[in-house]
């Protein structure tokens, strides 16, 4: 099984998802640390140019892949991934099921504008203060999320690509 998490950059609540799905950061929705936040493998550190590549993050405790991706607006490279496995099901006999998870949900207000001032504007010392409330604000339900994507993959009974678009898990 393959689990990819996803959302409009990649680089936050994707990296923070992986991590958690990982056994990365701790496993319970406590309020994470603005040290564990940073500490986590490609938080805050994609760039635009990363967009569309999926970045492998692990291997969990199950022996399934954890990717992610940062799609930007474009809504069609989940679907377009989605077509593509099953062709290659089709043609090549490719047998695994994938999980599209998508994290964009959870992203608070104070991540987006953090996330903008630090990614897309190189102003770091406003955007990383940002960031970093904005994930201790969500981080919760990030690790919600990451434990339903992983209970619906193990329930997959058949079907090869999952698609989660999600909510806020409160």
């Amino acid at each position: 099984m393959m689990y990819i998490y996803n959302d409009y950059g990649g680089t936050h609540t994707t990296s923070l998802a992986a991590a958690y799905h990982l056994k990365q950061l701790p496993q319970s929705e406590r309020k994470l640390t603005s040290e564990e936040i940073l500490n986590v493998k490609y938080f805050n550190k994609l760039t635009k140019e990363d967009a569309g590549k999926l970045i492998f993050r692990g291997i969990d405790e199950e022996g399934n892949s954890v990717y992610t991706i940062g799609h930007r607006s474009d809504k069609l490279v989940v679907p377009s991934l989605k077509e593509l496995t099953l062709l290659l099901e089709e043609k090549f006999h490719f047998n695994e099921v994938i999980v599209f998870s998508n994290t964009s949900p959870t992203v608070p207000i104070a991540m987006s504008i953090g996330g903008f001032l630090s990614r897309a504007l190189k102003i770091d010392f406003l955007g990383v203060p940002l960031l970093l409330i904005g994930a201790k604000q969500c981080c919760d339900n990030i690790f919600r999320l990451v434990e339903n994507t992983k209970q619906i993959g193990k329930a997959a009974n058949g079907e090869k690509v999952i698609i989660l678009e999600n909510e806020i898990y409160k």
